[in-house]
This record gives C-alpha cells, sequence and structure tokens, in this order.
C-alpha cells in the first residue's frame, strides 16, 4: 500500500486548500477512502470519509459544512476540498483506505501503514 498526500502549504485563516492522495498498492475503486489529521501533540483524528463509487460521505462535526472529500477512481486519487480554514486546520493531513461505506462518527484507517502527509499551516 502506498499513499502520497500533496497539496498542503500556509494558507490565511477563512481561506481555502485542496488536498489529494494519490493511492496504489490495492484495488482503489473497491474501497471507501478517508482523511485524517494530525496536529501537534495530538492523535490522529478522522476528518472525512467518501464511499467507494463517491456518492456517499460522512464528516466529523468539527469540519462539516467546510470540507469536501471527494474521489477519482480514473486517477486513483481522492481529495479534499477546505474551506474557511482556522488556526485547529493547522495539522498534518493523511489518507488510508476505510472500511464500509456508511458510517456514523468517527471511523478508523483500514491500513496500519500511512503515508508522510502533507503539512497544512493555517496563519492568522
Amino acid at each position: 500500500v502506498q499513499l502520497i498526500e500533496s497539496g498542503g502549504g500556509l494558507v490565511q485563516a477563512g481561506g481555502s486548500r485542496r488536498l489529494s492522495c494519490l493511492a496504489s498498492g490495492f484495488e482503489f475503486a473497491s474501497y471507501a477512502m478517508g482523511w485524517f489529521r494530525q496536529a501537534p501533540g495530538k492523535e490522529r483524528g478522522f476528518d472525512a470519509a467518501v464511499s467507494w463509487y463517491g456518492g456517499n460521505t460522512h464528516y466529523a462535526e468539527s469540519v462539516q459544512g467546510r470540507f469536501t472529500v471527494s474521489r477519482d477512481n480514473a486517477k486513483n486519487t481522492v481529495f479534499l476540498q477546505m474551506n474557511n480554514l482556522q488556526a485547529e486546520g493547522t495539522a498534518v493531513y493523511y489518507c488510508n483506505a476505510v472500511d464500509g461505506n456508511t458510517w456514523s462518527g468517527s471511523v478508523g484507517p483500514q491500513y496500519d501503514s500511512w503515508g508522510q502527509g502533507t503539512q497544512v499551516t493555517v496563519s492568522s
């Protein structure tokens, strides 16, 4: 399993950023995918998930209405559009496959291995 996240950078509070994750080593189109973040000094936590066909999405309460997850199965890529970023958005963002295609509450990763992540820093 290889997961390569990109698109991070420095963004002003209230700004937007679009992250991408290129996946390989498993049958991407057969798996739901998720985005997770790890802020400094905190554990990695769930942000968003999208079903294998892209028709069903689920978000953590903290990002609901501001983040949008999507995917392109032809390109083995999952995206995270982040709008109205705030200081708590400063974190390393990771993607991973996730179990299921409908969810409630937090969602856990499918695989133990992670990519290098992509750093997003929100400046005030």
